[in-house]
């Protein structure tokens, strides 16, 4: 993490000085705080009894104009090297984007203290109750801005300072894992479309699961504000089991829809595709709201390959009564058909063999689907409808996609499952996995793993370091 101690600047930056000038607060750009609050500040002497006078009210008004302008300044941008200048660091581009979001709150901060700063000396010219309430009111205002963009630098600040961290590595593995996804499916289009940019930006968040806050969206975490670029949050206990980061795939994948503008088109596809098989509105309606998740196990699974049904089988597999739950509101498929549904896909990708293993040994965890609360229509309507909805998330052209399928555009081959194998062999002897994408090297380590080539600590070792070198 970055030093807290350094902020605030002792010295006022120069940026920020024509605001304090404007106020009236300061006579020369450079003045420290230290020196400006001993101006505006009276001294107290405690009388001959020792009983010290109350503050005058004149001083107590030109605080308030004085606290406002501080904190504007005090929450100035980010600095671009602030947070090193490693390849872990934050880019340019990701420094700009929170700068440009923290600015514009800025600017109506600046307005506001410059209004405070005019009712302060229209207060202490004339102290009637009206403009001092004014004052007040004015404060008020301000404050409650303040805490908005202190929310926003905050997370910011956290966000950026883990880069510094001995965790920063592992963030940068993921976000060029990212980055490759990103890379593969918009250069399969069949169509030109404007580049997404920053590109998505990796944390950690331990006690959470795996998610992701996508492009374009109002977020708490930002006082409601637009979030400028991807965010991929992934707690310690996924990074430190790289195996288990098809999570990221499966994240990236959400933006990756977004982006694309298949927000309203999948879902859409989805229900008309059902009903047109003849299935229950009810059915399409849940099949319908379920979309980004099935979309992202889906697109999650056509970019990294086979093992990623393995990583999603360590997130769905819970004790029977969490796996085979049913709710009828959720936006996750049910756990146990979760497996399923990328079995069908990963079928019809040319793994007839792998889908088949997989879904033994889903089978064999859980034998008795009926022991859940799936209701009895859905299990029966299951068998058909998890087929359409794979064949419209995946091998249906659309629009968006310059008519070509999802399949296409990623282009997932049974021979890239191949260098998967031979990379994880590299991987557990210490070796440069060669040139195959970031995202294949989730494979690799599981690959690894599931072959128990090396110790699970060599594998996270050199499967950061390999994404390191890039």
């Amino acid at each position: 993490m970055a030093n807290a101690a350094a902020f605030p600047p002792k010295n006022i930056p120069l940026p920020i000085a024509p605001l304090f000038a404007m106020n009236g607060l300061l006579k020369t750009p450079t003045r420290s705080f230290e020196a400006w609050d001993k101006d505006l500040l009276p001294v107290h002497r405690p009388a001959a009894d020792g009983f010290v006078e109350p503050p005058n009210l004149d001083p107590w008004l030109r605080v308030q104009a004085l606290n406002t302008v501080r904190h504007a300044a005090a929450l100035r941008p980010f600095l671009r090297n602030e947070f090193g200048t490693e390849p872990a660091s934050p880019s340019d581009a990701h420094i700009d984007a929170a700068n440009q979001l923290i600015e514009n709150l800025r600017s109506q901060l600046r307005v506001m203290s410059r209004e405070i700063s005019d009712s302060a000396r229209a207060a202490i010219a004339q102290p009637e109750i009206d403009r001092l309430q004014d004052l007040l009111m004015r404060k008020e205002r301000s404050h409650d801005w303040v805490q908005a963009i202190e929310q926003i630098w905050d997370f910011y600040f956290e966000l950026f300072g883990q880069r510094q961290s001995r965790f920063g590595n592992w963030l940068l593995g993921c976000d060029r894992i990212a980055l490759d996804c990103y890379q593969d499916v918009f250069m399969g289009l069949g169509c030109a479309k404007s580049v997404p940019a920053p590109a998505p930006f990796s944390y950690m968040k331990t006690g959470f699961g795996p998610a992701t806050f996508r492009r374009g969206i109002a977020l708490t975490k930002l006082s409601k504000q637009i979030n400028p670029f991807p965010l991929i949050q992934l707690p310690y206990h996924r990074l430190v089991n790289p195996w288990t980061l098809g999570a990221v795939l499966h994240e990236v994948s959400h933006n990756l829809q977004t982006d694309l503008n298949l927000r309203q088109t999948i879902p859409n596809a989805i229900a008309r595709r059902l009903l047109q098989a003849g299935m229950s509105p009810a059915i399409a309606k849940t099949w319908s709201r379920w979309h980004s998740e099935t979309f992202a196990d889906m697109s999650g699974l056509l970019l990294g390959g086979p093992h990623i049904v393995a990583s999603l089988m360590d997130i769905a597999a819970r004790g029977p009564r969490s796996t085979l739950h049913f709710h009828p509101g959720a936006v996750h498929p049910t756990p146990y058909l979760r497996v399923f549904i990328s079995t069908e896909l990963l079928r019809r990708m040319g793994f007839p063999k792998a889908a088949s293993n997989y879904q033994r040994l889903w089978e064999r965890l859980y034998p008795n689907p009926r022991a859940g609360t799936i209701p009895a229509q859905f299990l029966e309507s299951f068998g058909k409808a998890h087929k359409l909805v794979v064949d419209t998330i995946c091998f249906t052209p659309y629009k968006e996609l310059g008519n070509k399928t999802l399949a296409e555009v990623t282009g997932f081959k049974p021979q890239h499952q191949r260098m998967i194998a031979e990379a994880g062999e590299r991987l557990a002897a210490g070796n440069d996995p060669g040139i195959i994408p970031e995202r294949f090297l989730i494979g690799a380590s599981r690959s690894a793993l599931d072959r128990r080539l090396a110790e699970p600590k060599i594998i996270t070792q050199n499967f950061y370091k390999a994404l390191e070198r890039r």
